[in-house]
C-alpha cells in the first residue's frame, strides 16, 4: 500500500497541489515539502479507508472460532457481520454531511477514534452479545470515517490529473482492503486467535490517528450552518432499514415478513426524506445535486456495478473452499493476484482517462469485467487454478478497478467543493448498498440452482449461474454508462 501511495504522491506533487499539513520540514525546498505533505495526506486518508473496507470481510474466516469461543448461536454469528454492515450503510450520508459542516479532519479523527475503541471492545469480548454490539459501533465509526477520507482528498487536491490520480490510489487501497480481508483474517486466526482480526486495528488506528493529527488541517463548508436533523433521522433510518431487510434475506428469504417489512419501511422513510429535503431551507441532501449529470449517473452506475463486484470475492472464496477443497489461508492466497489486478486497474484509470475520456474508460472497464464473469461462469468441480480462478479473476478485477476509479472521479468532480463530504458519503453509500443488495440477490440465484444440494457438482452449477447473472448486471451497467454518463470528459 505504501508503494502505491508514494507513487501517487510523487505525481500529485509534480502538479504543486496545495495539500494542507505541516510545513516545518527544515532544509527542504518548497517542491520537496509539497511532495512530503502530499505523500503524508494521501497515506493518512488511504490508511483510514483501508481499515474501513478491510473490516467488512476480515472477520469471515474467523467466524467458526468466534462461535466456539463465545458460544454464539447461528443467528448471533450472522449479526457479527450484519451489525457492522447495517451501521456502516445507514450512517454514511450523515457522516459525509457532518464532515462538510463540522470539519473533515474532526470527523476523520472522531470516526477513526470510535472505530479503534470499538475494535478493542470487540477483540476483548467475553460474552456473545458484546461482539455484535462492538461491531455495530465499529460500523458507526466507519460511516463517519469513510466519507471524510475521500473528502480530504477531493478538497485538498485541485480538480484535474492530480485529483484523479489521488482518487485512483484511494480506490485501489480500498479495493485492496476488501480483497485482503480473507487472507489477513486467515493468517491472524491461524497464527494467533480470532481476537486479533479486531485487535490488529488498534495499533494501526493509533498510528493513523497520530499521523492525521500532525498532517491534516481543518476544512469545512460553513461553520454557521446547522445540521438538518429531520433529514438526518429519515435518511439514516431509511438506509439502515433497507440494509437490515437485505441482510435478512439470507436467513428468512425474500418473501418473509421479517424481510419485506424493513424493506418497505426503509423505502417509505427514504420517500419522506426526499419530501422533507424538497421543502427545507437548508437540506442535508440538496436535491439539485442529482441534477448534476455526472453525480447522478456515476452513482447509479456505481450502485449497479458494485452489486456484482462485491459478490465476486464471496463466490470465488466459497468455490475455492467448498468445491476445490482449499483451506482458508490457501483460498486467501489464491485470490492475491486478483487483489493486485484491481489495484492495477485503479492505477491505470487516471492515465487512460485523459487519452480516451472518462466515460469510455468506465465502459471499457465494465466490458473487460463482463468477459471475466463469462469466463468464470465456465468453472467446473475439478477446474485447475489457472483457468478457474486466476485468469477470470484477473480480468474481472482489472476491469472493475478501471470502472470504479473513473466513476468515483466523475461523481466527486461534478459537485461543488463545499459538498465534498456529502458526495463522498453518497459514493460510499452507492457502493455499499449496491454490494449488499447484489450479494443477497446473487446468493438467492445460486441457491435456486443448487436446490439444497451440497455436492461439488451442485454447488458449482449454483456458483456458475451467479457469475453469469453478475456478468449480465455489469453489462447492464455498461449500457447505462454509455447512455447516461457525460460525453467527452477526460477528467484530467
Amino acid at each position: 500500500m505504501t508503494r502505491m501511495v508514494r507513487a501517487a504522491a510523487d505525481s500529485e506533487a509534480a502538479d504543486n497541489a496545495d495539500i494542507s499539513g505541516s510545513t516545518a520540514q527544515k532544509g527542504l525546498t518548497a517542491p520537496a515539502r509539497n511532495r512530503v505533505r502530499t505523500w503524508a495526506v494521501i497515506l493518512t486518508a488511504c490508511a483510514g479507508q483501508f481499515l474501513v473496507v478491510l473490516d467488512v470481510s476480515v472477520v469471515n474466516v474467523a467466524l467458526p472460532s468466534m462461535r466456539a469461543d463465545l458460544g454464539l448461536s447461528a443467528g448471533g454469528l450472522q449479526w457479527v457481520l450484519n451489525a457492522y454492515s447495517i451501521a456502516f450503510a445507514g450512517f454514511m450520508l450523515l457522516g459525509g454531511r457532518a464532515a462538510d459542516l463540522f470539519g473533515r479532519k474532526l470527523m476523520f479523527l472522531t470516526g477513526l477514534g470510535v472505530f479503534t475503541l470499538a475494535s478493542v471492545a470487540g477483540g476483548l469480548a467475553q460474552e456473545g452479545w458484546q461482539l455484535p454490539a462492538a461491531r455495530a459501533v465499529q460500523g458507526l465509526g466507519a460511516a463517519v470515517l469513510a466519507p471524510a477520507t475521500l473528502a480530504i482528498l477531493t478538497s485538498a487536491v485541485p480538480a484535474g490529473a492530480a485529483r484523479t490520480r489521488a482518487i485512483g490510489t484511494w480506490t485501489a487501497v480500498g479495493a485492496g482492503g476488501g480483497a485482503a480481508g480473507g487472507l489477513i483474517g486467515g493468517v491472524l486466526t491461524d497464527l494467533l486467535s480470532w481476537r486479533w482480526v479486531l485487535l490488529i486495528n488498534v495499533p494501526v488506528g493509533v498510528l493513523v490517528l497520530a499521523g492525521a493529527a500532525v498532517w491534516l488541517t481543518e476544512s469545512r463548508r460553513d461553520t454557521g450552518r446547522r445540521l438538518d436533523l429531520p433529514g438526518a433521522v429519515l435518511v439514516t433510518g431509511g438506509l439502515a432499514a433497507l440494509a437490515y431487510g437485505i441482510v435478512q434475506t439470507e436467513e428468512r428469504g425474500w418473501g418473509a415478513g421479517a424481510t419485506l417489512l424493513p424493506l418497505a419501511g426503509g423505502a417509505v422513510l427514504l420517500g419522506l426524506f426526499v419530501a422533507v429535503e424538497a421543502r427545507t431551507k437548508v437540506p442535508l441532501m440538496p436535491l439539485g445535486l442529482f441534477r448534476v449529470r455526472a453525480v447522478s449517473a456515476a452513482n447509479t452506475a456505481m450502485f449497479v456495478c458494485s452489486s456484482a463486484s462485491f459478490a465476486v470475492w464471496f463466490f470465488m472464496t466459497v468455490y475455492a473452499q467448498n468445491v476445490l477443497g482449499y483451506g482458508p489461508l490457501e483460498a486467501g492466497l489464491a485470490l492475491v493476484p486478483s487483489s493486485l489486478s484491481i489495484v492495477l486497474g485503479s492505477k491505470l484509470a487516471p492515465r487512460l482517462m485523459p487519452l480516451a475520456g472518462a466515460r469510455n474508460v468506465a465502459v471499457i472497464g465494465a466490458l473487460v469485467a463482463v468477459a471475466g464473469f463469462g469466463w468464470q461462469s465456465l468453472l467446473t468441480p475439478d477446474g485447475p487454478y489457472l483457468s478457474s480462478i486466476l485468469g477470470p479473476g484477473l480480468l474481472i478485477m482489472t476491469g472493475l478497478g478501471l470502472t470504479g476509479t473513473t466513476l468515483a472521479a466523475l461523481a466527486t468532480g461534478g459537485a461543488e467543493p463545499g459538498d465534498a463530504g456529502l458526495v463522498s458519503g453518497l459514493v460510499n453509500t452507492s457502493r455499499t448498498m449496491g454490494g449488499a443488495l447484489g450479494l443477497a440477490v446473487l446468493s438467492t440465484v445460486a441457491a435456486s440452482r443448487t436446490a439444497g444440494g451440497t455436492s461439488p457438482q451442485a454447488l458449482t452449477e449454483g456458483y456458475a449461474l451467479a457469475f453469469r447473472t453478475g456478468g449480465a448486471v455489469v453489462l447492464a451497467g455498461a449500457l447505462l454508462m454509455v447512455l447516461w454518463l457525460p460525453r467527452g470528459s477526460s477528467d484530467g
